[in-house]
């Protein structure tokens, strides 16, 4: 159990670092960040459809999980928009960092949603990342639209990520990435109508944009996105989205080598990121820690 828990941590990681050129692409991408999220979503339907296709997997979905997958898939598609937003109007590293207030945000949702206890180390640690959040915005005061955008994203991320952690329990995590995909770019789609924004040039884009989308929604996003799904089986939420909090790490460092002066920062930006940092390797060896700790016991007991 414990080997198996590592393996899926590390899997998580890699997962992270993934999703790291994922701010990237969104910075090198001339869309906007709707039509740009519409592109990413939809294509990486497309992907995981070819993907069922070939492995003969159901399409088959019940009722329930037809109206759970709707509003999540909504939900995503709207945290994506914010994210985008954050990256348009700010920076990668501004964007990244804002987001880790995610693992705060899921240490309140999810003793809400999975009925537990809330755990004060869990709040204490989400209002450390805050702390190191609250440095960035009082010395990085012209990026506070990207700041309250990537806030809105992070909420809405550490929402869907709990509810995905309850929906993985009773469903395929392959059928959850597929329709939960699907409603966001049929709500996209559906806001881009309404708005008038399927334009004859809408589909017109820069050939370095459909490479850039095609990475984005298949490596990044399709197989990202299942992988994520699936390790929420042996991982709670709230270890995945401090985790995810690894992300700037990766991110920023190629930012700096791709955008150079762009995402160069204040010094105080970067004792922020460094409290930021900070937590998520204190989580982590704490949560080792304990889960060695179950390890121990559960083998004590079954030998009694």
């Amino acid at each position: 159990m414990l080997e198996n828990n590592f393996k899926n941590y590390l899997l998580l990681h890699f997962i992270v670092f993934i999703w790291g050129f994922t701010a990237i692409l969104g910075a090198l991408i001339t869309l906007e960040a709707i039509p740009l999220v519409f592109f990413r979503m939809s294509l990486a339907v497309f992907f995981i459809f070819i993907f069922f296709i070939y492995k003969k997997k159901s399409f088959s979905l019940d009722k329930q999980g037809i109206l759970k997958f709707l509003i999540t898939g909504i939900i995503i598609a709207t945290h994506w928009i914010f994210f985008f937003k954050a990256i348009k109007v700010s920076n990668v590293s501004v964007a990244l960092v804002t987001m880790s207030t995610g693992a705060f945000f899921a240490s309140l949702i999810e003793p809400i949603l999975f009925k537990s206890k809330v755990k004060p180390l869990e709040i204490f640690l989400g209002l450390l990342v805050v702390i190191g959040l609250s440095i960035i915005f009082k010395f990085e005061s012209r990026y506070q639209l990207g700041i309250i955008y990537a806030l809105i994203s992070a909420f809405l991320a550490a929402l869907f990520s709990v509810l995905n952690g309850l929906f993985v329990k009773k469903y395929d995590a392959n059928t959850i990435s597929l329709y939960q995909l699907f409603f966001g770019s049929v709500f996209v789609a559906f806001y881009l109508f309404l708005s008038k924004g399927f334009t004859p040039t809408f589909f017109d884009l820069k050939t370095m944009d459909w490479v850039y989308l095609a990475i984005l929604s298949s490596v990044c996003t399709a197989y990202a996105f299942i992988t994520s799904v699936k390790v929420m089986k042996f991982l709670s939420p709230y270890t995945v989205m401090l985790t995810i909090n690894l992300e700037p790490i990766y991110a920023i460092i190629l930012a700096l080598f791709i955008f150079g002066d762009k995402e160069k920062m204040n010094p105080e930006f970067y004792f922020g990121a460094v409290i930021v940092f900070g937590v998520v390797l204190l989580n982590g060896i704490i949560k080792n820690k304990t889960t060695i700790k179950q390890e121990f016991k559960e083998r004590v007991n079954s030998k009694k």
